[in-house]
C-alpha cells in the first residue's frame, strides 16, 4: 500500500485528532510482511510537517529518519516518469501536485492508497483504490 504524508503525521504526532486511528494503523500494517510504499517526496512533507506543528526542527528531521527504517519499506524514486504522470494526474483529477504524486505511484503500481485526504478520496476514488486507516 502507498501511505500518504498525512497518515504518517497523524501517527507521530499525538495531539492530531486522527492520532489513535493513524497509530493503531501504522503498527499494524508495520507488523505485516506487506510492504508500505511511499514516493521520496514524503520525507521532506512529513519532516516540513511535523516541525511546523510542533515548532521544533529536530522533530521533522527525526520523523523522517523513523520513517526510513520502518520494516518493509518501500522507497519510490521521483524521476521523470513518475513526474509527467502525476503532472497527467494533477491535470485531469485537479490535484495538488504532491497529491498527485502519491496517486500516480498507488496507480503505476496498482495498489491501494492510505490516506486522511478527502479531497483525494472525491477526486481520484474513481481511479484506484482509496482507503482510510
Amino acid at each position: 500500500m502507498v501511505v500518504d504524508a498525512s497518515v504518517w503525521v497523524s501517527g507521530l504526532v499525538v495531539q492530531d485528532m486522527n492520532h489513535q486511528a493513524s497509530r493503531r494503523w501504522l503498527n499494524q500494517s508495520l507488523a505485516t510482511a506487506d510492504p508500505l510504499i511511499i514516493p521520496t517526496l514524503a520525507l521532506a512533507e512529513v519532516a516540513g510537517a511535523i516541525a511546523r506543528r510542533t515548532g521544533v526542527p529536530h522533530l521533522g528531521q527525526q520523523a523522517a529518519e523513523e520513517i526510513l527504517h520502518a520494516p518493509g519499506l518501500r522507497l519510490v524514486a521521483l524521476d521523470a516518469a513518475l513526474g509527467t504522470e502525476a503532472a497527467r494526474l494533477a491535470a485531469t483529477y485537479q490535484l495538488r501536485g504532491a497529491d498527485a504524486v502519491y496517486v500516480a505511484v498507488a496507480h503505476l503500481l496498482n495498489v491501494p492508497l492510505v490516506t486522511l485526504d478527502n479531497e483525494m478520496l472525491g477526486r481520484a476514488g474513481g481511479l484506484i483504490q482509496i482507503v482510510q486507516p
